[in-house]
């Protein structure tokens, strides 16, 4: 289960987080959406999780930043130049560590986020992939750095009771470095479960 005292345990591995992560419910505004997949991602050479594939592995910038804040914040960034993605940060203040969302299950407002996303998707995948997760929530740039724990922010994280028996894992998608690393985690029961792909700018596997 997590809760505000376990998300912001500066000894848990963002692996651990990410696994907790699952099942979590996450609201904004009429829109309420249970989180399905998971990526977890480290930080600079010399910090207690180096991970190459981490936006802060080079250290802090002003995109980054709040990868090296409190945990518990949502770090929003702007993929591609046209998808807003959503992480939940995690680890002790000043090292980076942060659980990017990939996909979710809609449980409230399905109406408003299909004005949000179109009529194109399914019901069951309409919030599948970090960028869609993204634009269903209506997240903007204006919403990183909000603490997920506060009852009067605008984007909320409530607890998860999922079986950490039922998770699987997998490597993350689409990154270049580290593309091994088995830090991808779902719900294999849920449809909205994004698809593997590996980058092909990855290392081919030994």
């Amino acid at each position: 289960m997590i809760g505000k005292v376990d998300a912001l345990d500066a000894s848990r591995h963002p692996v651990d987080v990410a696994r907790a992560l699952l099942g979590a419910e996450l609201r904004s505004g009429d829109v309420a959406v249970r989180i399905v997949e998971v990526e977890a991602y480290g930080g600079p050479e010399g910090g207690p999780w180096p991970d190459s594939a981490a936006h802060s592995y080079r250290g802090p910038t002003p995109r980054n930043g709040v990868m090296f804040g409190p945990a518990g914040r949502l770090y929003v960034y702007l993929s591609y130049g046209m998808h807003l993605c959503m992480n939940v940060t995690c680890g002790p203040d000043g090292d980076a560590a942060a659980v990017l969302l990939r996909a979710a299950e809609v449980v409230d407002g399905i109406d408003v986020v299909r004005s949000r996303r179109g009529p194109s998707a399914s019901d069951a995948r309409i919030a599948s992939g970090p960028g869609n997760l993204g634009q269903a929530m209506g997240v903007s740039l204006a919403d990183n750095g909000v603490d997920l724990f506060d009852p009067d922010s605008p984007i909320r994280l409530a607890e998860s009771a999922t079986d950490c028996a039922l998770v699987a894992e997998g490597p993350r998608v689409g990154v270049s470095t580290a593309a091994d690393r088995p830090w991808r985690f779902w719900l294999p029961g849920s449809a909205a479960v994004s698809v593997y792909r590996r980058s092909p700018r990855a290392p081919m596997r030994p």
